[in-house]
């Protein structure tokens, strides 16, 4: 998910509620929503039959449900069925808890009707251009304000929408559609359907007047442009770049799991919405310079977030920081070295930047009350930056094996960041304990004075190199010694508070440059010694 732009003021638009922890009772199997839409008021009207199996003897079932509000919005609860009859019930604010039981092992189908106004999670709203349309947006947990479910990351359901509307409408929906059928009352079924299990957060549906193109197939998967009608001309060229970038990550990366890719123009509130293989973008993405990036960072989320999830909200890095990463690497592919060192540049400023604001680690298990409070230069730009480092320290050669390793091991499954540090050691046979402890479990980085001075009788240059920030840090510096054209490099191994350094060197330097090859995520003050 990509929220330039958005990461810091969303928190302010909606409210996320607390309950980040999953049920560990209970295992999802299966989602099939049927949701009715209409165009005279808000309503919704749906039901929910859903599969569970279940991991330990249980005397209820609470699923997630967000209960009708003061101000009239949430779910009504109107019937629960297990197999055809009918069980008792109850709703309190943020859940619908059925009276049954169910022994470890057994697998049973429960079937809820609900109704109401969506509290948040489906967006009903006009377009830019007036017209009336629906778009669920579910990141973190905000599905269960419309969808009664196990509303955690770590919990995966195949999943099916079948979606009554006014038949001038158009839906799309993850997986492929298998089913559309006009009704009396100008009223159209749409029946989508998806087999590969995911999380709740990247489930969706988007429903509204749309232009729909094929761009072309890669790997026969086809891939499509969902646009505003008035947008489709500059919408499906826009559009169409993706067919060129899902080719990379299955490159380097590993098979892509889903039989389709959708890019959808919707009402977001995100810069990019990287639901499986149905990505929502912003309404101005046509036409906005960035979108290339903005695509290849929710593209590479179909790899990472949605096939290979975090296990819970804190590792959340595995999904935004590999995503930032990634683009930066296609754009390397595709635009070069400096091209990449300037984006990674960019993106040290900016960490270091909210270090100064929130000095929080990587791996922040204090943000439970906010899960957008996640969505932070930390878990995008420090974690790509970590990704970095890694493949600085171990050579492109072991990263990408490391990266196709992890990927592997985990598509469809759940990560967390150790499991991650697993794959990463025995693909490198290195310990790699200390490295992920100082990046991604401290906070801040290295804050380095270093000072300089050349002795033209010894040839030699001294430096004294001082960590300023309150953990000290272990890493290897480069120092880049600048004589007109020439530049020479020179490394040195740095973990204690002060690290004094005399080098030979045959040229006098007329200045100093740290890192020189954009390896390190660090702030620095440079002076000469006198």
């Amino acid at each position: 998910m990509n929220k330039k732009l958005f990461a810091f003021v969303v928190s302010t638009l909606i409210s996320v509620q607390t309950f980040c922890q999953t049920n560990p009772t209970l295992d999802v199997q299966h989602y099939r929503f049927a949701i009715d839409l209409n165009d005279s008021n808000n309503i919704i009207k749906g039901e929910a039959q859903i599969t569970i199996k279940f991991w330990q003897d249980i005397n209820e079932i609470k699923l997630d449900l967000v209960q009708k509000r003061q101000d009239g919005k949430g779910m009504t609860v109107t019937n629960v069925k297990q197999n055809e009859s009918d069980i008792s019930f109850l709703q309190d604010s943020q859940h619908v808890i059925i009276n049954t039981t169910a022994k470890t092992g057994e697998e049973q189908v429960y079937t809820i009707a609900y109704e109401g106004v969506p509290a948040d999670g489906l967006i009903i709203d006009t377009n830019k251009f007036g017209h009336r349309t629906f778009f669920s947006d579910n990141w973190p947990n905000r599905a269960h304000n419309w969808l009664p479910c196990n509303d955690h990351v770590s919990d995966k359901a195949s999943v099916e929408f079948i979606v009554t509307a006014p038949e001038h409408y158009q839906v799309v929906s993850n997986g492929v559609q298998i089913e559309e059928t006009n009704f009396p009352n100008h009223l159209k079924l749409t029946h989508w359907k998806e087999d590969v299990p995911l999380p709740p957060k990247i489930t969706v549906i988007g429903v509204a007047d749309f232009a729909v193109n094929y761009a072309g197939s890669v790997d026969c998967i086809p891939v499509y442009s969902w646009v505003y009608p008035e947008d489709k001309d500059s919408g499906f060229y826009q559009y169409s770049i993706a067919k060129n970038i899902l080719p990379w990550y299955i490159q380097h990366v590993g098979p892509y799991a889903y039989k389709k890719l959708a890019n959808v123009q919707s009402k977001t509130i995100f810069g990019g919405m990287e639901n499986a293989n149905t990505i929502f973008y912003f309404e101005k993405s046509v036409g906005s310079t960035g979108l290339e990036s903005l695509m290849a960072h929710e593209i590479a989320h179909q790899w990472f977030g949605n096939s290979a999830s975090e296990s819970d909200w804190p590792h959340i890095w595995l999904s935004e920081g590999f995503a930032t990463y990634m683009t930066h690497l296609y754009h390397e592919t595709k635009y070069g070295v400096d091209s990449f060192n300037k984006r990674m540049q960019t993106d040290r400023d900016t960490v270091i930047s909210f270090s100064g604001k929130k000095n929080t680690p990587v791996v922040d298990t204090t943000s439970a009350s906010n899960l957008m409070k996640l969505l932070n230069p930390n878990s995008y730009q420090k974690g790509g930056w970590v990704l970095h480092m890694l493949r600085r320290k171990l050579g492109d050669t072991l990263f990408w094996k490391a990266i196709r390793t992890y990927y592997a091991t985990y598509a469809g499954t759940n990560a967390s960041t150790e499991d991650l540090k697993k794959v990463f050691e025995d693909v490198s046979r290195q310990n790699l304990q200390a490295f992920f402890k100082q990046w991604l479990y401290t906070p801040g980085q290295p804050k380095l004075n270093i000072g300089w001075k050349y002795d033209a009788a010894k040839r030699s240059v001294t430096i004294k190199i001082e960590q300023m920030q309150n953990a000290l840090f272990e890493f290897p510096l480069e120092i880049g010694f600048f004589n007109g054209n020439k530049t020479i490099v020179k490394s040195i191994a740095i973990k204690d508070k002060i690290t004094i350094k005399e080098i030979a060197l045959n040229i006098r330097p007329t200045r100093i440059i740290a890192d020189p090859n954009v390896s390190l995520l660090f702030e620095e003050e440079i002076s000469e010694l006198r």
